[in-house]
């Protein structure tokens, strides 16, 4: 991509950016084959602005998993300065879950663009990661949650998410999934308090 990893956008630049990337987000979740033109169309911006930002249908899908990894990773730090942890730690649940939500809307168009190039794999889940250890190690040092747990505990406790139906009415099933989790993550805490969110 032109923009490079070490120039910063210009405002306007960026706006139009995070807006194709909101429509695609979108638009590949009701239909992995939307065309890119449509995509710019409802962004709107010219094809010339879309293709600079994303050359081929793959650098738009891998972006849009991306870009959505990392907002619900960057949540992780907002949440910590705004809330006690563990009512951080469950907050960001709560976004983890729409993520979760939005990936699988997107996994058949996920499948589609990367399947031959294995593009997918190159992004990993490090921000998230991060934001997991930095969530927990908040709610082990305020005593909150059980001493001693691992993003890797945190992450195959909450696998059932992507489990769930993206077009079915998953956020009742979500909330009670990660009611349960957090429960779980609070026995044995030494300072927990029992009770809601």
């Amino acid at each position: 991509m032109r923009d490079g990893k070490n120039v910063p956008l210009r405002p306007d630049a960026r706006r139009n950016r995070e807006r194709i990337l909101e429509v695609a987000l979108a638009e590949l979740t009701r239909a992995a084959d939307a065309p890119l033109s449509v995509i710019a169309k409802k962004a709107g911006v010219g094809q010339g602005t879309f293709y600079r930002n994303f050359p081929h249908r793959e650098a738009l899908v891998l972006e849009v998993y991306r870009y959505e990894m990392q907002q619900v990773a960057d949540a992780a730090e907002q949440l910590l300065r705004t809330f006690a942890p563990d009512r951080a730690l469950r907050e960001w649940m709560d976004r983890l879950a729409q993520y979760a939500m939005a990936k699988a809307g997107l996994a058949d168009a996920l499948r589609t663009s990367t399947g031959r190039s294995g593009g997918l794999a190159s992004l990993g889940h490090g921000p998230v990661t991060h934001a997991v250890e930095l969530l927990l190690d908040a709610n082990e040092r305020a005593r909150s949650i059980r001493p001693g747990l691992t993003s890797e505990d945190f992450l195959l406790a909450i696998a059932g998410l992507w489990q769930l139906d993206p077009h079915g009415d998953w956020r009742p099933r979500a909330e009670r999934l990660l009611d349960l989790v957090m429960d779980g993550l609070r026995a044995g805490a030494p300072g927990a308090e029992r009770g809601g969110r």
